[in-house]
């Protein structure tokens, strides 16, 4: 069997590490390259790196910082935000980043997932969706550029059409349950599951090892996390950490 894959997940704004609650109040976590560090001696298997705010400031990616990322990196990373062009894509993946996250452009422009699978492949190409189901539990919604602008796009929809388009995994967040530690939002991600042929990758509201093993068994093929990995629960202050292997181990049994 397989390894299980449980992938932190580092947000970052700027140069500073922080950690949201369903995509608002930002809080200062410390030094990304502290964390990364940290995660290098745990021997974690992957990292995911966001940056939050690059997209919807209209920024590029942060090449200096994502570059020292990979320098200090000993696990495959994977990063996303503030990425427009083929040539951002072509960058990132020369500097080491193994798989670039495509969030706000899967919408704005389909057309760059095509060309960066055609280019790339599409083990390096992978698509993130936020979304938000609303207070009265309404229809599901894609969200973009850090939750503040809402789409109108069914996730299911959106899902199938990037999937066509060639991405290799696929990344389901959900809004409301970011930073929240109380479960992920287990029947979505059974649903995505379901209609897709590649990875989906279970994203906001892990809390404990339990709801990691719950992402597994509602069809997640990797379970990722923020809070979880990074911040004490009860006083929300820093402190990283990763299950041990064993424990990863267990998530499938």
């Amino acid at each position: 069997m397989l390894r299980p894959r449980v992938i932190p997940c580092l947000t970052i704004s700027g140069n500073k590490l922080v950690k949201t609650m369903r995509f608002s109040d930002p809080l200062y976590v410390g030094d990304p390259i502290n964390a990364i560090r940290v995660f290098n001696d745990k021997e974690v298997d992957e990292l995911v790196v966001l940056d939050i705010h690059a997209s919807k400031q209209g920024n590029p990616p942060n090449f200096e910082l994502i570059h020292d990322l990979c320098t200090e990196c000993f696990m495959p990373l994977a990063y996303g935000g503030g990425i427009t062009t083929l040539a951002d894509i072509e960058r990132l993946i020369t500097m080491g980043v193994e798989k670039v996250i495509l969030n706000a452009v899967t919408v704005q422009q389909p057309e760059l997932i095509q060309k960066a699978v055609e280019q790339f492949g599409s083990q390096s190409i992978v698509a993130c969706i936020d979304y938000k189901k609303g207070w009265l539990r309404s229809k599901p919604t894609v969200y973009t550029l850090s939750g503040s602008h809402q789409t109108k796009i069914d996730p299911v929809d959106h899902a199938k059409a990037l999937q066509d388009l060639g991405i290799g995994e696929l990344i389901l967040q959900s809004i409301e349950k970011d930073g929240t530690r109380k479960g992920y939002d287990l029947d979505f991600i059974e649903v995505i599951s379901k209609q897709l042929d590649i990875p989906v990758v279970a994203m906001g509201g892990a809390g404990n090892i339990a709801h990691l093993k719950e992402g597994f068994t509602h069809g997640a093929a990797a379970v990722s996390g923020g809070s979880f990995f990074v911040l004490h629960p009860a006083h929300r202050a820093v402190l990283i950490t990763y299950p041990s292997d064993q424990q990863i181990r267990d998530l499938r049994s």
